[in-house]
């Protein structure tokens, strides 16, 4: 069996597989994305294949929206070459289970995958039409933190952030200066509004998105290529908005036993590799069940109508406190603890720790004890109802191939945005 629109005509292997495949027409959802695209999202990786795409499906196959979503990346074009095209924008999601079964789903809500990359003209050429269509209504991104930034420590613009403000609109490379030049794109075609939803990881992450997109639209008015109305109207949230969003879903890396499995049941080429720009990725991905994502519900255009799939749509301020209550107290700052312990210990499974009497007991007196008592309450989720989960389901789970040296990464920037609330 192989991944791909011929590849899944034959239903019944699949589904003697355990593996669900979508009932909407694929076809006809491309065609329309074409004719009438709706949300275009950069950063094609595991969070966006595992969580963000898979909740169009369900809406495509009750009729609620007949478009997908027109995927792009700024950074690793191998994605989009070995993984996008071999499998027509496909992928297999594999949700791991803590009674170590594993449900199987194809993800066909995905219309195609773009290059985002001035060695790319004919994806970007395609990108600047989907950006004048008034039809777009959200454009969403999962670049990471530094997908934002424009300057180094001393505040200094990057040399090829600088590059871009010389050179214009229509020879830049960075992630912002490329946004901003289709977003001129829009502007020149009429000014549609549309929505900009970052959902990263981070905190207040439309803020961040915003300040980088403005910036970059004020060096190029300085410099002449763009007026004084493309300014005030990408300025504007009425016309451009820069919503809110906490995101949750633990997406490791590919792991060999998943891999293993889906071969012995007769899947083939699925193998992970790890791409020029160092991403571990395959035509699968392997997830825990649980996921949350919290959005500010302004959107000036209209949105795909993602409540029905379990998103939550509220005001900023709630976003900001479901943001503060994971990331402060609930599910960061133990993730952090176990993980630097766990390198020094020399355990690399998190759920590995859990059953280590002094590590389960420690973030749980830190989260109980320390944290819960000034907890942020956002309202729309209980902190001990999403606690709870985290400490017997989530963070115990042995199937789940995450583990301690990742999420170790960068802990000396974690710490004061973790640790820091309930230290105050």
């Amino acid at each position: 069996m192989k991944l791909s629109y011929a590849g899944i005509q034959d239903r019944r292997a699949w589904e003697e597989a355990g593996v669900r495949l979508p009932s909407f027409d694929w076809k006809a959802m491309r065609a329309e994305t074409e004719e009438h695209p709706t949300w275009v999202h950069f950063g094609a990786g595991n969070i966006f294949r595992g969580f963000i795409a898979r909740l169009q499906q369900p809406l495509l196959e009750q009729g609620l929206v007949k478009g997908g979503i027109i995927a792009a990346d700024t950074f690793d074009f191998d994605i989009m070459d070995q993984i996008y095209a071999p499998h027509d924008s496909m992928t297999l999601m594999v949700s791991l289970k803590p009674d170590g079964s594993m449900e199987r789903e194809v993800v066909a809500s995905i219309a195609e995958g773009l290059r985002a990359g001035r060695a790319y003209p004919q994806d970007l050429e395609k990108l600047r039409t989907i950006f004048r269509a008034p039809s777009l209504q959200m454009v969403s991104f999962t670049i990471t933190e530094k997908g934002y930034a424009l300057a180094d420590l001393a505040g200094r613009f990057l040399p090829a952030v600088e590059a871009d403000f010389a050179d214009g609109p229509s020879r830049c490379s960075h992630a912002m200066c490329l946004v901003c030049a289709l977003l001129l794109e829009r502007y020149r075609a009429g000014a549609a509004p549309v929505a900009m939803v970052s959902m990263d990881n981070c905190s207040h992450n439309g803020e961040k998105l915003r300040a980088g997109i403005l910036t970059v639209a004020e060096q190029w008015r300085k410099r002449e290529y763009v007026d004084e109305g493309f300014v005030a109207w990408v300025s504007d949230e009425t016309r451009v908005s820069f919503p809110w969003s906490m995101i949750d879903k633990i997406t490791p890396r590919p792991n060999p036993s998943v891999e293993a499995q889906l071969i012995e049941d007769g899947l083939e080429g699925i193998s992970p590799f790890v791409t020029s720009k160092n991403t571990y990725i395959a035509a699968f991905v392997n997830a825990e069940k649980p996921q949350y994502l919290v959005i500010e519900n302004l959107f000036p255009n209209g949105r795909p109508p993602l409540d029905e799939a379990g998103v939550i749509f509220t005001d900023r301020e709630t976003v900001n406190k479901v943001e503060k209550m994971k990331v402060c107290t609930c599910l960061n700052p133990l993730h952090t603890c176990l993980a630097v312990y766990g390198c020094l210990l020399g355990y690399t499974s998190i759920a590995a720790e859990m059953k280590d009497e002094e590590l389960s007991s420690f973030i749980s007196i830190m989260s109980h004890t320390e944290g819960m008592p000034v907890v942020v309450e956002p309202g729309i989720i209980r902190p001990e109802d999403f606690l709870n989960e985290v400490l017997t389901v989530r963070f115990p789970n042995p199937f789940m191939p995450d583990t301690p040296q990742r999420i170790a990464t960068d802990t000396s920037q974690k710490l004061p945005i973790r640790f820091g609330e309930t230290l105050k």
